[in-house]
């Protein structure tokens, strides 16, 4: 793990070392044990570097070929090993022990078709000084970021977009068409961003830079089972299968040259994972942990049970109201775009916890749930279609009222309103977004907040429409289960999860997570299965479970699913609140800015200061606005 950056230009002038020391020195988080620059030429490299294999021989940006190659490179090619043995056999000589020179002699053995060979989490750039070709690309699933911008001259990316933003080329505007994507979908669809002209290299896509021309080209998506094809093997079959490759895809991610822990929440996947892991370090595992002060939120009890079972040697850093609150302007620094929850300040201090505890690397769970069948979304839209079958029926949406155990407020809500929230029209069924209409709906609905002068600048923007662009033509042939699972896996997963709950949040410690859920092996493999191993009839991931039997605790295996959520908008209004929120969120401040409505934001604001705020929509209000308000006045020069 490390941060990158570069420049190409495109008249014929030279990279500038000052310009590449502005663009790295912003990433120093990323990589805080060495940092290069490299000029060749036209192009210009620079490296920030966080040593995890090949400490002594791993320095960045690296040549191959008699330096006709050069590459800076972030992320972990698992497979190294074994490619590299592939490659000496094809008569390449290495110098170093490092993954890096691995990705150097695949380019030169395969192109650009080298991805296909790799096994890993990545965001890399490799200059070709014969061909005059920058050669960008970003992993499978979207774990590692990769941006780019063009300004008159020059073809300027970056692991982060703070290190384009160090070049005053670069302008600074929030993007309205981006923020809409964020106010309906959470994320915005690759490859745009919250910011105007600055662009994000979609998972599975590869990037191509040749004199005047930019090449953007996908390598790899999952393919999924169509409607109507048939898996002919049995469940216990599958199952073993399933475990063998989590199994694998585990061993591979330990292979480091410092010490790796784990994350344990308590939960099905981060507790077998942990498991596979201690499997192989044996008592030596290290794991770590999550608390919150507020109980509804709290899964400790979890944890030191997993913890007990597995033998780990356990940490846990407690989160409170005070310190969401305390932290969220670094949050949002790091995020560089709007939030609609506060979820990843608790991920922000559990990995501050492993670094200071000595660790660089940790394993996670992240990917299971939209994989394999996990998340209640799932879940309603079953139900809803189930209703949809017979829509005069007066007990099917009764079902609903089993979903959401954990959420008292909506547990209460009377059947109306629920019918009502979840609606289906004949028009939903039809839509290839069924899953999502819901959530979108009630997000979509946060534009309210929006300033005429922005909504103006939106105009007649169909963000659903775009999205519907962006979706594969097999899209339609596919289960609706499927359809689902898709846009988790590909919008919110890599766009929220890995990205501001995850890679941001472990990084701005120099924390390096790694994923065995999202090794592409297990994701073709998920990809192919029936849609009742995920979910039978109402029972989630029900394939991980069958193969998680004698190696997760009974009581975690069957407990009730409780996603991780974290404490929202009350907790800028607590006594000895820092008086940020209060400033960025007054009326003079909304003004100025001009995003959102002075009046409905101050409405707003207010409805939390009386204690009347108790819904979802109005803590995704309060939070999206203040982060909003906060990447403007840390990005945005006015």
């Amino acid at each position: 793990m490390c941060g990158i950056s570069g420049v190409l230009k495109l008249d014929d002038g030279q990279a500038d070392a000052s310009q590449l020391g502005a663009m790295i020195a912003t990433l120093s988080h990323r990589g805080p044990d060495a940092s290069g620059v490299r000029l060749l030429g036209p192009a210009g490299l620079a490296h920030a570097r966080l040593s995890i294999l090949d400490l002594q021989g791993g320095a960045q940006p690296m040549s191959a070929a008699n330096a006709r190659l050069w590459i800076t490179f972030n992320g972990e090619i698992f497979n190294y090993i074994e490619l590299r043995e592939e490659l000496v056999g094809k008569g390449y000589q290495f110098t170093t022990r490092s993954d890096t020179e691995v990705i150097l002699h695949a380019y030169q053995a395969y192109g650009e078709e080298c991805v296909h060979h790799l096994n890993g989490q990545w965001a890399f750039a490799i200059w070709d000084a014969a061909e005059q070709n920058l050669f960008l690309s970003r992993d499978r699933a979207g774990v590692r970021p990769l941006f780019y911008t063009q300004s008159r001259d020059s073809f300027l990316f970056a692991s982060e977009i703070k290190a384009l933003f160090a070049c005053p080329e670069v302008g600074r505007e929030i993007d309205p068409f981006g923020m809409d994507q964020i106010f309906t979908f959470w994320v915005t669809v690759p490859p745009r961003t919250a910011f105007k002209n600055i662009c994000q290299v979609p998972p599975g896509h590869s990037l191509t830079v040749k004199g005047n021309s930019i090449r953007v080209q996908q390598y790899w998506s999952a393919s999924y089972l169509r409607s109507g094809e048939v898996q002919n093997r049995t469940e216990a079959e599958l199952a073993e299968e399933l475990l063998h490759l989590l199994q694998d895809a585990t061993r591979i991610r330990l292979r480091s040259d410092v010490p790796v822990g784990a994350y344990l929440s308590g939960g099905i996947d981060s507790t077998l994972i942990t498991a596979l892991v201690g499997k192989v370090v044996g008592n030596r595992l290290r794991s770590f942990s999550i608390a919150f002060d507020d109980a509804q939120f709290d899964e400790s009890s979890y944890q030191q049970e997993a913890s007990s079972f597995l033998g780990t040697q356990h940490s846990t850093v407690s989160c409170s109201h005070a310190d969401i609150a305390e932290a969220f302007p670094d949050i949002i620094r790091y995020t560089e775009q709007p939030l609609l929850r506060t979820a990843p300040v608790p991920m922000f201090l559990l990995s501050k916890l492993v670094r200071d505890s000595g660790f660089k690397v940790v394993l996670t769970g992240e990917g299971a749930d939209e994989i394999l069948g996990g998340y209640d979304i799932f879940k309603e839209a079953k139900i809803r279609r189930f209703w949809g079958r017979s829509l005069e029926s007066t007990w099917r949406p009764l079902l609903l009222k089993r979903m959401y155990p954990y959420l008292q407020e909506f547990r209460r809500q009377p059947t109306a309103n629920l019918k009502h929230f979840f609606r289906v029209t004949s028009a939903d069924l039809a839509s290839p977004f069924f899953s999502h209409l819901p959530r979108w709906a009630l997000t979509t609905r946060l534009k309210l907040l929006l300033s005429a002068d922005f909504r103006a600048a939106i105009g007649d923007y169909d963000a659903l429409g775009e999205l519907e662009t962006t979706v594969p033509e097999a899209f339609g042939s596919w289960p609706h289960f499927t359809q689902g699972e898709y846009l988790e896996s590909r919008y919110f997963l890599s766009g929220y999860l890995l990205s501001s709950q995850g890679d941001r949040m472990a990084m701005a410690h120099s924390v390096e997570g790694r994923y065995p859920f999202l090794d592409y092996r297990v994701q073709e493999f998920a990809a192919k299965l029936p849609v009742n191993l995920k979910m039978k009839v109402l029972n989630e991931k029900y394939l991980l479970k069958r193969a998680c039997q004698g190696i997760v605790p009974p009581s975690i295996l069957h407990r009730t699913k409780q996603p991780y959520r974290a404490p929202d908008g009350r907790c800028f209004f607590k006594e000895g609140a820092p008086p940020y929120a209060h400033d960025l969120l007054s009326p003079c401040a909304i003004k100025k800015r001009g995003i959102f409505d002075a009046q409905a934001v101050s409405a707003l604001v207010n409805k939390f200061k009386a204690g009347n705020a108790s819904s979802v929509r109005d803590d995704m209000a309060l939070v999206g606005v203040l982060s909003t308000q906060l990447l403007a006045a840390e990005y945005i020069n006015q």
